[in-house]
């Protein structure tokens, strides 16, 4: 298949961005709760596929989380806390950007967890996740996958991108070397946490345009249904003619030279 076109992608992408503002409007009118975990390989285009499902969103409804390393404090909790604590509250949404599974991924391969811990935490997570599908949370789990080959390019592509180089770390780097023990971990993972309640669904990311769409057909078509009219609202003409923006203490400052 020839990659997509910018405009094309665009095109494809607007409706399921209209259907996702008319799922987070049914969220909100029925207080039900949406969580969606995004893991899978560095580069693999995590952000950029939650940027297109949240970019239309009212932003106090849906919610990115992106912890950072865990405090010291945080480290002598029980695992999962720190995760509860970002959870959505009533008709929210929230977008994990990594979540619990760094456990199961790059703790485990970097060596940041131990065996007993990683294999604590692969017995718990199914238990901590029936929790949250028996209390009424809607919860989704996306691996995303793409080919070494992919993600070296993408490497050296933020490598060169001065808007791009926050995106690449030292563990990014380490991680290059490491990619058939994210494989193996990434299976462990997923025959000890896909579960009934809880399915993993992969999705591959060797074209990040086409990837998006269809991670987020998929999900638009597992939520329920969601169609909630939106209220009518009138607009009446104004009273007078529209006025123009009037200064007392302050000007704006000069307008950019183009």
């Amino acid at each position: 298949m020839s990659k997509l076109k910018r405009e094309q992608y665009q095109a494809l992408l607007e409706p399921m961005q209209v259907e996702l503002a008319n799922a987070a409007r049914w969220l909100q009118h029925t207080g039900r709760r949406l969580v969606v975990v995004f893991e899978g390989r560095d580069t693999a285009g995590k952000g950029g596929a939650i940027q297109a499902i949240h970019e239309h969103i009212n932003p106090r409804q849906c919610r990115v989380v992106a912890l950072p390393k865990p405090s010291e404090r945080e480290a002598g909790q029980w695992y999962f806390q720190r995760y509860v604590e970002q959870l959505p509250a009533a008709g929210e949404i929230v977008l994990f950007d990594r979540s619990w599974y760094n456990r199961a991924g790059v703790e485990k391969v970097m060596g940041f967890a131990s065996d007993t811990q990683v294999a604590a935490f692969l017995k718990a997570a199914p238990l901590f996740e029936k929790q949250l599908v028996d209390d009424g949370i809607l919860l989704f789990k996306y691996w995303l996958c793409c080919d070494q080959e992919k993600q070296e390019k993408r490497f050296t592509d933020r490598l060169h991108d001065p808007l791009k180089g926050w995106k690449l770390s030292p563990i990014d780097l380490e991680a290059r070397s490491r990619y058939r023990a994210y494989t193996e971990a990434r299976e462990a993972m997923l025959d000890a946490t896909h579960t009934r309640h809880a399915p993993w669904t992969l999705v591959d990311f060797n074209d990040q345009k086409l990837g998006r769409l269809s991670l987020i057909r998929d999900l638009l078509d597992r939520l329920p249904d969601t169609r909630i009219d939106a209220p009518a609202i009138t607009f009446p003409p104004l009273a007078s003619p529209p006025a123009r923006e009037h200064y007392g203490a302050l000007e704006p400052i000069p307008a950019f030279k183009v």
